[in-house]
């Protein structure tokens, strides 16, 4: 045998070689690990030979030690169905059903008289002693047979982010429809099932799946959110509800450094096991990320960052406070319309000063104002990997007029989303740089490999040592004058800012003299941050400022993490 025919004796051995490796790896994944899948799938089709077992790939929060924890998964039991064709006696097979099952006797006598009728089902969900029970009863035109569904285990657990299911008009099959479960379509679905596929089909998609983990191959997704204190969040969310009635609230808690999303909820929510209940389809958007909002103050920080950042002022600089302004024959004005007179850049942010903020804004030039505002992100989506992400409406950023940059210094004038004023203040606490939020750290594929998801960060757009500065004035606001340094930590330094914004009337135009929304964030320890938490209300009832209503759940939060994840202090 020459070099030649050697040559092509170990090639077709290769290739045996891989044939029967695939052949073995797709036995064994159809077999052991998909067998019982399998097998209800073939039961089901005696009973109704058009249907597929419903499959879906999971969802999962992970653990601050690495578990997993199901938020999306499949739920198993028995769906109950009736051939109307052979039911003799309606009346005796509902009296005989209804021992077991909560059904409607109209409904089911409807159903029961469509005599050219052959499948009509009955009763889903069933548990299995329901399903014995029932096949026990030997009802001609009755049978049993087994059926998955979408199961949520954490309920209203982040139900605006994991999402729900809707039937794709196209190919009547369910889809992602809200959250997660969208975003991630492609890689949760189950396109068919593996007995109506082709076998040498079915052989190398598997093949191709394990050895090239093709970034279209069905998988779960596992998500940053650690649910402990997503659970507290919700709980922080739900009591501070309860005392000031807002029209809405919600709460963010992320790494500043990386984007990760450890906690995210708003209220009010629904329970994705139970959307029947959801009168208001608009319940199910998810305003952290598809609604805008004038946020108020908490902007005068990223003002300051960019007239220090810029050269337009120090922190030693001094301005002179009138109390009021006027700008396009419009008056601008301090909380009190009072005047300080000469202070200090701190003063902006220790008592919120608007003047201070516009004086500011105005010295840095509208064209040089814009730049950094937009390099911040503000004037972009996050690109957060959730649905229908709204874009800021920060036109009047652009117009040339003062007062627009004046306002939007002090954060009326603009709408911003939730999530993307939490990655723009995320630049003051990781010192310049522009992350990308996300939920997902994980995709773990059918063929057994990991992908662990990579988000951009950006930057810096800010000087290392404007974000340390305005950080030291932040911890100074902390510790001096939010409700006079009542939660100053000694052993932790803490940044923060709160803002209260004026809520637009878009029925007769202007701003509501009575109605406003309240925004805080803060992070810590604050010159190398965990957490930034960020929390917003919407007309809250009973108070004006925001330092009244959301500084006590601020501090709750903070020292939950701290203590959750024996965050060291820093001082």
């Amino acid at each position: 045998m020459n070099s030649s025919q050697k040559l092509k004796a170990r090639l077709i051995l290769l290739l045996i070689f891989l044939l029967t490796s695939a052949l073995a790896f797709s036995l064994y994944w159809t077999q052991i690990r998909n067998g019982a899948s399998y097998a209800t799938k073939a039961d089901r089709q005696y009973a109704k030979p058009s249907a597929n077992l419903f499959d879906r790939g999971s969802i999962f929060f992970s653990s601050k030690e690495g578990d997993k924890i199901a938020a999306a998964t499949l739920g198993g039991g028995y769906l109950v169905f009736m051939n109307p064709s052979m039911i003799a006696d309606p009346d005796s097979a509902y009296g005989a059903l209804s021992q077991y099952l909560n059904i409607d006797k109209g409904v089911f006598l409807a159903k029961a008289a469509k005599a050219n009728d052959h499948y009509e089902e009955v009763a889903g969900q069933v548990s299995e002693a329901t399903s014995t029970s029932i096949k026990s009863l030997g009802l001609a035109g009755v049978g049993v047979v087994k059926e998955n569904w979408r199961q949520y285990p954490g309920g209203t657990m982040a139900a605006h982010e994991i999402g729900i299911l809707g039937e794709d008009a196209e190919s009547d099959l369910a889809a992602g429809r809200y959250g997660l479960e969208r975003s991630y379509q492609s890689v949760l679905v189950r396109n068919g099932s593996a007995s109506d596929s082709n076998a040498f089909v079915k052989l190398f998609s598997d093949l191709k799946q394990s050895v090239l983990g093709s970034g279209g191959a069905e998988g779960d997704i596992v998500t940053t959110i650690e649910p402990t204190v997503q659970k507290y969040l919700e709980k922080i969310l739900g009591q501070t509800s309860s005392v000031w009635h807002p029209d809405e609230i919600g709460g963010i808690v992320i790494d500043p450094s990386t984007g990760e999303i450890v906690a995210i909820s708003s209220l009010p929510t629904f329970d994705p096991n139970n959307t029947a209940a959801v009168k208001n389809a608009n319940l199910f958007a998810n305003p952290l990320v598809e609604h805008v909002y004038e946020m108020g103050s908490i902007m005068k920080p990223l003002t300051m960052a960019t007239a220090l950042d810029s050269g337009a002022e120090t922190a030693d600089s001094t301005y002179d406070d009138t109390g009021t302004m006027t700008l396009s024959g419009k008056k601008i004005s301090n909380f009190d319309g009072q005047a300080r007179g000469i202070i200090p850049m701190q003063e902006i942010l220790s008592q919120s000063l608007n003047v201070g903020a516009a004086t500011i804004a105005l010295k840095v030039g509208k064209e040089e104002f814009l730049k950094y505002f937009s390099s911040f992100g503000l004037t972009a989506k996050t690109n957060i990997d959730l649905p229908n992400e709204a874009t800021g409406l920060t036109g009047n950023l652009k117009t040339g007029r003062d007062v627009e940059v004046a306002t939007a210094a002090y954060g009326q004038g603009i709408a911003i989303s939730p999530v993307n004023m939490a990655r723009a203040l995320s630049v003051l606490a990781n010192g310049g740089y522009v992350v990308t939020p996300h939920l997902v750290k994980e995709i773990d594929y059918a063929g057994g490999r990991t992908e662990e998801k990579a988000f951009p960060k950006t930057g810096p757009v800010l000087k290392k040592q404007t974000a340390d500065e305005v950080t030291k004035m932040l911890v100074k606001v902390v510790d001096t004058a939010l409700v006079k340094g009542a939660i100053k930590m000694d052993r932790y330094s803490i940044a923060a800012k709160t803002g209260t914004a004026q809520i637009p009337d878009h029925v007769n135009g202007g701003y509501y003299s009575d109605r406003y929304l309240h925004s805080f964030f803060g992070y810590f320890p604050a010159y190398n941050p965990k957490f930034l938490v960020f929390l917003y209300q919407i007309y809250p009832k009973g108070a004006e400022y925001a330092s009244a209503t959301l500084t006590d759940p601020f501090d709750r939060i903070t020292k939950f993490l701290i203590d959750y994840y024996d965050v060291a202090p820093d001082r």
